[in-house]
């Protein structure tokens, strides 16, 4: 199976504080992957690593066999990895089809040139009508984005996540916030808009991990305790002592 991203011996520490200690982990082309652990186990910044946000101090990442170890967040991005974040993150006064309309925009990295004609760009406009669609946001697609629900803004920053193309997709636990209902909607939608692609997943709802994911890593204490498929982690008893026996 194609490895999709390659993390090899990863250290960052803040200001001698150790927040990631050797980590080692390999993504495959179109698995679901679920970065799991107690809170402070290092999952964010493991994410901010990978995308950019932040430099490792020590170790290597490779994405499709390109070293992308300490490039800026941008850069990351155009190669084919789009995140979101544990904290929405969209425009609130533009409405749901000019927010994905502007994601849309960024990934066929347009200027001023087609921006001011916008609205006779035939492929941004379909592109555009498309992940609106499939995201199930065309009844508020002409909606502020401040008006939409907790649980339909999730769905909006889903379609900016998606609207670049990504090869890899990271999600920065894509359920919180929400109910019961609002998150088999959200667990239908990420099976659904993930399909053939990598994903990488940060999440607490061990039934959405559990569900969604083919291959679980767990991280405490900045280090990885084990990687394997659900049944194994589920039987692993070093992490039924450290997280998963606290649930």
């Amino acid at each position: 199976m194609e490895t999709i991203l390659k993390i090899g011996n990863l250290y960052k520490d803040f200001s001698g504080l150790e927040v990631l200690s050797g980590i080692t982990v390999e993504i495959h082309g179109g698995e679901r992957h679920a970065i799991i652990g107690p809170n402070g186990a290092g999952k964010s910044t493991l994410f901010n690593v990978i995308t950019g946000l932040y430099k490792p101090s020590r170790g290597k990442i490779y994405f499709l066999d390109k070293d992308i170890t300490g490039l800026p967040a941008h850069k990351i991005a155009r190669l084919g990895i789009s995140r979101s974040f544990q904290i929405i993150n969209i425009f609130p006064l533009m409405t749901v089809y000019e927010n994905v309309r502007n994601a849309i925009v960024s990934r066929f990295n347009c200027r001023f040139n087609c921006t001011t004609f916008l609205h006779r760009h035939r492929k941004i406009d379909q592109e555009t009508n498309r992940v609106v669609e499939l995201l199930a946001l065309g009844d508020v697609r002409d909606t502020l984005a401040s008006e939409l629900s907790y649980g339909r803004q999730r769905h909006l920053e889903l379609a900016l996540t998606i609207a670049r193309d990504p090869i890899l997709i990271l999600l920065d636990e894509p359920t919180a916030g929400l109910n019961s209902e609002e998150t088999r909607s959200a667990v239908q939608l990420i099976r659904q808009v993930t399909e053939g692609r990598a994903l990488i997943m940060v999440e607490h709802d061990m039934e959405v991990v559990f569900g969604l994911a083919d291959r679980i890593t767990v991280l405490n204490g900045g280090a990885l305790l084990a990687t394997g498929t659900p049944n194994e982690i589920r039987d692993n008893e070093e992490v039924r002592k450290a997280y998963l026996g606290r649930k």
